[in-house]
């Protein structure tokens, strides 16, 4: 047996710059003798080689330190109960991922000490090196730390050597990069830690631990997507076991990234990996998708959920390093890099993470990653996190505006997906969940018999009809409510209209008139506008009210329906019924709306939503023609929904102006569009996304989902008034096409 760390194979390796003495802490039978650092090569002869190991992912919320603190004990319990000796856990865990401007606050900083005091003292974390995450001020520098423990003394203080800064993320807001590679300090600890761990000080920078049997190194999230993760010098070093504590949320078809980085890690390196990461909805627009797994050799031996409503989950692993050491022996590239890599300071751990006698120990066998489908990923991912928003925020229920579209239809079917959730969570046994569905319908004892009973217990649909509706959208909402069993309202606002506009009449004596009766554009957009800003005020009145007139105490939730297209483009009313609390859509494309409610048709057994997919998208807010609709949604946009995803996605992801959109969908249409086209198309994209981009201050929080979403609160941070006739692009794209045009008129008059 040889270690290629610290331990059994090179027990007189490179003196440790930190030794840590902790007393006895091996699995040592009771009875027999502890040895000391270093074992002597008698006692290496016999160590195990099987280590058990684990990780969790947990639902996290921000500054919910009483909640936390409960949430790692119970996940840190777990782990020991199943034989395992280390315990990783989330980024920033103790605090919650998502304090934002709260890591300002000094009271973060304070409670966040005060809840690894409680965790240092507990009897539960003993005998099990535990890495939690929190932030740490070493110097009056603010830095994001693992502090990994062992029988109430820190072993190390490991800061994030790179912060993620881009998207949803500004960690350079709050943090600052640890940027001493292979190099540490000793941090003073504060008063209430040093009461406990009788030490002065710990070890605070970039270095390893190495136990009696092996050695282990840390990454924190960003760290594995960067260039140069540690993790390979950390292998080529010799260190075995790699860990990783993310705070990574969901985005459409992101898991097979995230797999694809563990695996590769592993596979190029050998050795153990553990990658932890937050679930749930922590506070704000992200749900964090947990996917937790443990990957050997570029193989996966533990997979976890990815949607789940269990707040604690806890995975474990017994694997073999002999087959670390016999996997990297082989790889000769590997082993001339590692001739020369520069050494890591190591924390001597008087510990081991393996049993004396092991031989029996049955060792985990890989398995094979089981992925979502996008559509799968729709129906639990934004469902999981309206669970969380709806527990947290001691609300009733939901609202939904139901107006028998595809876009509300979706919303709809998202709930009832909750619901298929929560029902199911509640028959294996959750007690949680029980506990939070019969706090929120205020039964103390209802049990969820079936989804349809649950949804008629919390969610709320709404159909607000006015003389521009038809028939069958009345009559497709009412069909959808009955099969997913939502209590369905349905009402008239052509009253409240003719009320406001009388009021209008009565101050300027003048009656505006729709287009198709003989008025202006002006009048027509404005006779829109308020049919839909009335339907949000009734939404907000009857999720006030509602159940107080069913004699049910509490109130509802608004939910917005407004997809992610719509949004870029500005196709809504600001302040319309697409203004709501919350709207689980906005960050989801339309094309991926309309699989998703496919999907749902045969998933959920919904035949009525297959009218509701053969239906053209139309707001109805314009007079109907001889009893149908006279207005679609595409015709009015003057693009299509399947054209906006293109553009959103050029615009946001690929970062493209103007003149780059049309010089790259020049080469992407060149066999359906002109250049002519092509510049039309684009002009038109940009001359409403800019006359519109105003509206973006006033979306409903959504669930991030698309990484073209255009939410400028945080997302997307752009400014939101623009000279909308960008007269130097457009110029750009103009003198690009008459080139184009001149250069080759015949093969262009050739295409349609």
């Amino acid at each position: 047996m040889g270690g290629e760390g610290a331990g059994p194979g090179n027990p007189e390796g490179p003196a440790p710059e930190h030794p840590v003495s902790l007393g006895p802490g091996s699995c040592c039978p009771p009875g027999l003798a502890v040895p000391r650092w270093p074992p002597a090569r008698a006692t290496a002869a016999r160590m195990g080689r099987k280590v058990t190991v684990a990780t969790c992912a947990l639902n996290q919320w921000a500054l919910d330190f009483e909640g936390n603190l409960q949430r790692i004990l119970k996940s840190i319990e777990i782990a020991k109960n199943r034989g395992a000796r280390y315990r990783l856990g989330p980024e920033l865990e103790i605090c919650g991922y998502g304090c934002w401007d709260h890591y300002y606050e000094s009271d973060t900083l304070l409670h966040s000490f005060q809840v690894l005091a409680a965790l240092l003292e507990s009897p539960i974390t003993q005998d099990i090196i535990c890495d939690v995450g929190m932030p740490v001020m070493h110097r009056n520098v603010r830095y994001n730390c693992r502090v990994i423990f062992l029988n109430r003394k820190i072993l190390l203080i490991r800061p994030k050597m790179a912060l993620a800064n881009e998207g949803n993320y500004r960690e350079l807001r709050w943090f600052t990069p640890w940027s001493r590679s292979r190099h540490t300090e000793e941090y003073l600890l504060p008063r209430m830690i040093q009461d406990l761990t009788k030490q002065e000080t710990a070890p605070f920078g970039d270095a390893v631990l190495a136990t009696w049997d092996t050695c282990i190194g840390s990454e924190i999230c960003e760290e594995l997507w960067t260039p140069h993760s540690p993790h390979i010098d950390m292998g080529l070093d010799g260190v075995e076991i790699i860990t990783n504590a993310s705070g990574s949320h969901h985005v459409l078809r992101k898991a097979n990234t995230r797999v694809d980085l563990v695996t590769m890690a592993t596979s190029k390196n050998g050795g153990i990996y553990l990658l932890a990461n937050q679930k749930g909805c922590d506070g704000d627009r992200l749900y964090y998708d947990g996917c937790a797994m443990i990957a050997m050799n570029g193989s996966v031996f533990a997979q976890g959920s990815q949607f789940s409503l269990d707040d604690v989950e806890v995975l474990t692993a017994t694997l073999d390093l002999e087959d670390v050491r016999s996997y990297r022996a082989e790889i000769s590239s590997r082993n001339l890099a590692a001739s020369r890599a520069s050494p890591y300071p190591r924390v001597k751990v008087d510990f081991a993470l393996s049993c004396h006698e092991d031989l029996l120990a049955p060792i985990s066998e890989p398995i094979e990653w089981k992925y979502h489908s996008p559509e799968e990923e729709i129906s639990l991912g934004p469902a999981c996190w309206l669970w969380d928003f709806l527990r947290r925020s001691q609300q009733g229920g939901f609202l939904l505006p139901l107006s028998g579209g595809v876009d509300s239809a979706a919303t709809a079917c998202l709930v009832y997906s909750m619901c298929c959730q929560v029902c199911k969570s509640v028959r294996s046994g959750n007690q949680e969940v029980l506990a939070d569905v019969r706090t929120i319908v205020n039964q103390i004892s209802y049990t969820p018999q079936d989804p349809r009973d649950l949804c008629g217990c919390i969610l709320t649909t709404c159909y607000m009809a006015s003389k521009n509706s038809s028939q069958e959208t009345c009559t497709r909402a009412r069909e959808l409510a009955q099969q997913i069993g939502s209590h369905h309202i349905s009402l008239n606002i052509d009253p409240a209209v003719k009320a406001v506009m009388g009021i209008f009449s009565l101050v300027t004596g003048k009656s505006p008139l729709f287009a198709a009766h003989g008025g202006s554009s002006r009048e027509n957009l404005a006779l829109q506008n308020v049919q839909a800003r009335i339907r949000m005020v009734l939404a907000y009145l009857f999720a006030q009210l509602s159940l107080w007139s069913r004699g049910i105490r509490g109130g509802l939730l608004v939910l917005g329906s407004a997809n992610v297209d719509e949004s870029l483009l500005g196709y809504l009313t600001k302040y319309d019924c697409s203004s709501a609390d919350i709207n689980p859509i906005g960050g989801i494309s339309k094309t991926d709306l309309r699989a998703f409610v496919q999907f749902c048709i045969e998933r959920f057994q919904l035949p009525a939503l297959q009218s509701i997919l053969s239906a053209p998208a139309t707001a109805e807010l314009e007079p109907l023609a001889d009893g149908q609709v006279s207005q679609t949604d595409e015709e009015d946009m003057g693009m299509t929904y399947a054209e906006l995803s293109v553009y959103g996605k050029l615009r946001k992801v690929a970062k493209m102006g103007p003149y780059s959109m049309f010089c790259k969908l020049l080469g992407m249409w060149r066999h359906v569009c002109t250049p002519r086209q092509v510049a039309d198309k684009v002009k038109r994209f940009f001359t409403k996304h800019s006359m519109n981009r105003h509206k973006m201050t006033t979306l409903t929080p959504a669930y991030h989902a698309e990484n073209y979403s255009p939410e400028d609160n945080r997302f997307d941070l752009r400014p939101f008034l623009y000279n909308t006739s960008w007269p130097w692009q457009f110029r750009c794209i103009e003198n690009q096409v008459l080139q184009l045009e001149r250069a080759a008129p015949q093969s262009l008059d050739s295409v349609d």
